[in-house]
């Protein structure tokens, strides 16, 4: 939304709608709404099974260092200080909502977690109007009868957009930097300060991006937990997230899903397989799934009933894209008064993205690394009914003041060597990197 744009009051009657679509088109449906300028404002995120297309801004949260701003129909803008917790700053404005019923999208930054915070901590919004598409139909929901009437239209179009073909980004670069930063956190950690730290680098791509045709031709070669593509005010983004980071359902049973532990894949099915043994046989990353399973459970524990903390699937192998990993769920029930917000902000940030402990980790990060932003925070979709789904941030491409660029990191423990980490960071990048395509 753009600082001369209001939410509008929605009508007594909203536009509703439903039609059959081919469900192999889902991918490109939402690159259609996304590219037809209809919203300036949207999300796109997918679920297992769903796509949702959230466009236009009705109400809108942002979050900013002490203050948290609110737009809501009927209501005049708001900007309120806060302070302690970003989880009860985001769930008093919601809170504020005067609406019976809203489903919110957005983003938070890893920053969120940092001792002294900088720059834009959150945005979401309340859209106008939003088409999910599952089993075969699209259902088109709105606060206006024209926008609903416009997105159906779109829907029903057979011509799918034109998708560029991609420009591959070189991943092997700044490589002796980043060994001599793992390097840094190597020695730290033998001197005590934490035991497990992310460290990260950033890949700028050196061309303008077509961020729409991005996100469909790395979706086509990757196999997310979530994706998602997004335009909120002055930043756009795209990713293909490994992890769920914290998912909450109606009857209050929270999920979180870390990943640690990596190794490449899709290089046929003998290297694949070779590098999967020696995966699951490494004694350095079975040490730093471990850390990351427990930290998880320790982290839920403060939130939910006790006795519900349960690990399942431990260890179990994901194929995501250009990698693998070790992978784990971890589930509770959430305490009487807690809420989704709280779930979220029990593991936030994502274990596999800081380290062990939390807040060492996160100011080593700030010594180490330029502010993340975006990277290794998380895409969330929130509703008035307590449920909440949360991806953590990586895997993805981040455009911004006509700047574009890539980021990934590597889990540093004692055993950690800078060559080996930095091969990780390469492979994490080669599920994106391939497939950016650059503005036509």
């Amino acid at each position: 939304m753009t600082a001369r744009e209001e939410p509008s009051a929605p009508p007594s009657a909203p536009g509703t709608g439903e039609l059959a679509v081919d469900p192999a088109a889902a991918l490109t449906l939402m690159a259609r709404l996304a590219g037809s300028g209809l919203f300036d404002d949207y999300v796109v995120y997918e679920r297992p099974g769903s796509f949702t297309f959230a466009g236009g801004v009705l109400g809108e949260v942002v979050l900013e260092p002490g203050t948290v701003s609110a737009r809501w129909p009927g209501c005049a803008p708001s900007v309120r200080p806060w302070s302690g917790r970003p989880a009860d700053a985001l769930r008093a404005a919601f809170g504020a909502a005067p609406l019976p019923a809203w489903t919110a999208y957005g983003w938070v930054a890893f920053e969120l977690a940092a001792a002294r915070p900088a720059g834009r901590l959150g945005h979401l919004i309340v859209p106008r109007a939003e088409v999910v598409i599952e089993d075969g139909r699209a259902r088109v929901t709105g606060v206006d009868p024209v926008e609903t009437a416009q997105l159906a239209k779109l829907l029903a179009d057979a011509a799918l957009p034109e998708i560029g073909l991609p420009s591959p980004v070189d991943v092997r670069v700044g490589g002796e930097r980043y060994r001599s930063r793992v390097a840094r956190a190597v020695a730290e950690i033998g001197e005590g300060r934490y035991q497990k730290v992310i460290v990260s680098r950033r890949l700028d791509v050196p061309f303008t991006v077509d961020v729409i045709s991005t996100y469909v031709r790395g979706r086509r070669a990757n196999t997310p937990a979530r994706s998602f593509l997004l335009d909120l005010g002055d930043l756009r983004a795209t990713g293909f997230s490994p992890e769920v980071l914290a998912c909450v359902d109606g009857g209050g049973r929270v999920m979180t899903q870390p990943l640690a532990g990596t190794r490449a894949f899709g290089h046929g099915e003998d290297a694949d397989a070779r590098r999967r043994r020696e995966l699951e046989t490494d004694p350095k990353e079975v040490f730093e799934h471990a850390l990351s399973v427990r930290t998880s459970q320790d982290e839920l524990y403060g939130v939910c009933e006790p006795g519900s903390v349960q690990v399942t699937g431990f260890m179990t192998v994901k194929e995501r894209g250009s990698v693998q990993h070790l992978g784990s769920t971890v589930e509770g029930v959430l305490s009487p008064g807690r809420s989704c917000w709280d779930a979220l902000d029990a593991v936030f940030p994502g274990v596999t993205a800081s380290g062990i402990p939390k807040a060492e980790a996160v100011e080593a990060i700030g010594r180490l690394e330029e502010p993340r932003g975006l990277y290794a925070g998380a895409v969330v979709v929130a509703s008035h009914d307590g449920t909440l789904d949360s991806a953590l941030v990586l895997r993805a491409l981040y455009a911004q003041d006509g700047r574009a660029w890539l980021r990934a990191g590597a889990g540093i423990v004692s055993g950690s060597t800078p060559d080996r980490e930095y091969e990780e960071t390469c492979e994490k990048l080669s599920c994106i990197a391939p497939h950016v395509v650059a503005q036509s």
